[in-house]
């Protein structure tokens, strides 16, 4: 059973080291899709199960970002996140020397509670890295709407810094506050899973004319990323799946997968034969049966894969990378959607056969024969 509220609500991380940004206001890239883009969010109770993180809690409470194709623009603009998280975000992250409520100020390309235009999409759900809130997957997801996708984010509650919900509470990151432990992370894939199972049952009953429940796939960045493996092992119902700059887990992967899948990440981390981290994708790799791909985008660090590092260039800080971030963002853009329009959609996208004279920052790995 679930309970579910419509509200508007997004939030935002930053992690950077920090430089001047007075008198700057940071702002989300245009989508490259032909249309106008609506967001809302809901609020849903999971009454099935308790809360992983938070003890006495009988019940599983998320909030959830949508985006889908709008039929117009509206009069108001979606709000990126509160000054409240705003305020205790930059707290977290220890960013001095800028306003409180700055990222609730980032511009955004989505208009609030629009009419949605069309039936039958395609829905992709995205989940955050670990201790970020699901709007730092916002760029991303309103590219993917504006090319005629649903897209769904979701806050895993208490495994952010900052979550809000409809009558003023803010929940922050509990595990955050404990020992980063191998065991803490396959909790997390595996409760995270668990969520993305429950959004589907919704966001299907929900929206049964907009959602067409053959077409659904997941994406995440860092342990969310991780987290769509797990997803992909638990539920069927996903068809496909990416893994953003994430280490996975031996404990999740244990048979075949034979649904497509694609890896995209650093080469600092990810290539193959050079760590702990590229030895989790090689592992995993070898029981991906189906349609796979491993790329690597020169010149990137973690942060180079959500919105942290297009609005810390922004506003003059340093996350440490030397691809820019407004590149790093239409790389990603660009894969992200040519994965998704090939495995939910049917179309060949020449993108993902061979390197691009477009993106020659974009590195094909091949670990069977150890080379990128």
């Amino acid at each position: 059973m679930a309970i579910v509220t419509g509200v508007l609500t997004l939030t935002a991380a930053l992690t950077a080291q920090p430089a001047s940004a007075e008198g700057r206001l940071p702002y989300l890239e245009r989508p490259t899709g032909a249309r106008s883009v609506g967001t809302t969010a809901l609020h849903l109770t999971d009454t099935s199960r308790p809360d992983p993180w938070k003890a006495g809690a009988d019940t599983r409470e998320l909030m959830v970002s949508l985006w889908y194709p709008a039929k117009g623009k509206g009069r108001e603009r979606a709000r990126y996140m509160t000054p409240k998280e705003s305020e205790l975000l930059l707290k977290d992250e220890k960013v001095p020397g800028v306003a409180p409520d700055l990222l609730s100020r980032t511009r955004t390309n989505a208009f609030t509670d629009v009419r949605p235009a069309g039936r039958g999409l395609p829905l992709v759900v995205l989940s955050p890295g670990f201790s970020k809130p699901r709007s730092t997957l916002t760029a991303l997801a309103e590219d993917l709407a504006s090319k005629g996708y649903v897209v769904a984010a979701i806050d895993h509650t208490y495994e952010s810094v900052a979550t809000t919900f409809p009558d003023g509470r803010v929940t922050t990151c509990i595990p955050c506050e404990g020992p980063r432990t191998p065991a803490l992370f396959v909790k997390l894939q595996r409760g995270r899973a668990a969520d993305v199972s429950f959004v589907l049952d919704e966001l299907t009953r929900r929206y049964p004319t907009l959602i067409d429940p053959a077409r659904m796939a997941m994406a995440g960045h860092s342990v969310g990323g991780a987290s769509t493996i797990a997803a992909l092992v638990k539920d069927s119902r996903l068809r496909a799946g990416i893994d953003l700059d994430g280490t996975t887990d031996a404990e999740i992967l244990t048979g075949a997968l034979a649904r497509p899948f694609l890896f995209l990440g650093k080469p600092s981390t990810y290539t193959p034969g050079t760590g702990p981290e590229a030895a989790s994708w090689e592992r995993d790799w070898k029981l991906m049966t189906g349609w796979k791909r491993w790329l690597l985008v020169d010149g990137t660090v973690h942060a180079s894969f959500n919105d942290i590092g297009p609005l810390a260039e922004q506003l003059g800080l340093d996350v440490g990378a030397k691809l820019p971030g407004k590149r790093a963002l239409a790389i990603t853009r660009a894969y992200v959607s040519a994965f998704f329009d090939t495995h939910l959609r049917g179309k060949k996208r020449p993108l993902l056969d061979q390197p691009s004279a477009r993106y020659p920052e974009v590195r094909f790995c091949a670990p069977d024969r150890g080379r990128c």
